[in-house]
């Protein structure tokens, strides 16, 4: 197939393009000075000369609770934009298949845990990436009304829970909490600093995927696209509290000093499960457990330092 992927520069673009079958297939990666995304013509043009047989769309601005909070008009706009120009660029010159990265960021608040598809827009969201979840929800519709309107056009969304891996942010300025971790938990013990702060009280619970397990389920998502549902949660399944990630990635790191709880700052919902019955029926699982998937993503942490 020739496959448009959007944000082949980000982690999840770069996890779908150095998994094995990404070999058999022409995967178009366009950089963002190549195709500008919030440019719906650039789009157009760009559609109407590769005629990609399916979308990957993985573009988007991305950041963790503090990078969210600081700038919810660029979450939202940018995203919004991005994606609706795909989608309707998408639709314009009828590209048969689409399959629409979203996030798990959707879920209402207070819904129940573990998040199942049904309960997108049943309840108000999460303060924190409010802007960043509107966008993801109104995208993600955008596809549905597409197939809706036009059977012959297929788009579907795939929900992953948070993720992190190879290829991920590290600045603590715009990173995830295990990239963040890691590199926070790095620097202490570079510099014998003796304690390091932890937000909150370390209870909330948060699924961390690996990165190449979510590019492993993509690749069957291109290959068995027709049996793929229209929405569908990937996730572990399980989760753990923040206490415990900063625990791990201490031993792996080396990090021997003590944990603060800083009670000031915003935690986000206290635990953010997806359900994963969908995939599961689906025939997918993920692979790799916490230990391996910090131990991989450290020694890339480590390697790009050291460049």
């Amino acid at each position: 197939m020739r496959i448009l992927l959007t944000g082949g520069n980000g982690m999840v673009g770069r996890n779908f393009l150095e998994h094995q079958a990404a070999s058999g297939h022409d995967v178009l990666a366009p950089r963002s000075h190549e195709l500008d995304l919030r440019d719906y013509q650039a789009v157009c043009k760009w559609m109407a000369q590769y005629q990609p047989d399916l979308i990957l769309h993985a573009a988007g601005k991305v950041g963790g609770i503090e990078a969210n909070m600081r700038e919810p008009v660029n979450f939202l706009v940018d995203n919004l934009d991005i994606g609706r120009n795909v989608v309707l660029a998408a639709q314009a010159f009828h590209i048969p298949r689409l399959l629409n990265l979203s996030s798990s960021c959707v879920y209402p608040r207070d819904a129940l845990n573990p998040l199942r598809e049904e309960a997108i827009l049943t309840g108000t969201l999460e303060p924190t990436n409010e802007g960043y979840a509107l966008a993801k929800i109104m995208v993600a519709r955008l596809c549905e009304y597409v197939s809706r309107e036009t059977p012959a056009l297929t788009y579907k969304t795939i929900i992953p829970c948070n993720l992190f891996g190879r290829h991920d942010a590290f600045d603590p300025a715009r990173s995830h909490m295990v990239p963040a971790i890691l590199h926070k938990l790095h620097e202490a013990k570079r510099t014998g600093t003796a304690s390091v702060d932890i937000w909150g009280d370390g209870t909330a619970r948060r699924e961390f995927m690996y990165a190449g397990d979510l590019a492993d389920c993509l690749w069957q998502a291109v290959t068995q696209f027709d049996t793929l549902p229209l929405t569908m949660n990937v996730g572990l399944g399980h989760d753990f509290s923040v206490n415990h990630y900063y625990q791990t990635a201490a031993a792996l790191v080396g990090f021997e000093g003590t944990f603060k709880h800083d009670l000031s700052k915003p935690v986000g919902m206290k635990q953010k499960l997806v359900s994963v019955d969908r995939a599961t029926e689906w025939g997918w699982k993920a692979k790799t457990s916490l230990e391996d998937g910090l131990a991989r993503t450290y020694a890339f942490y480590l390697q790009e330092r050291n460049k």
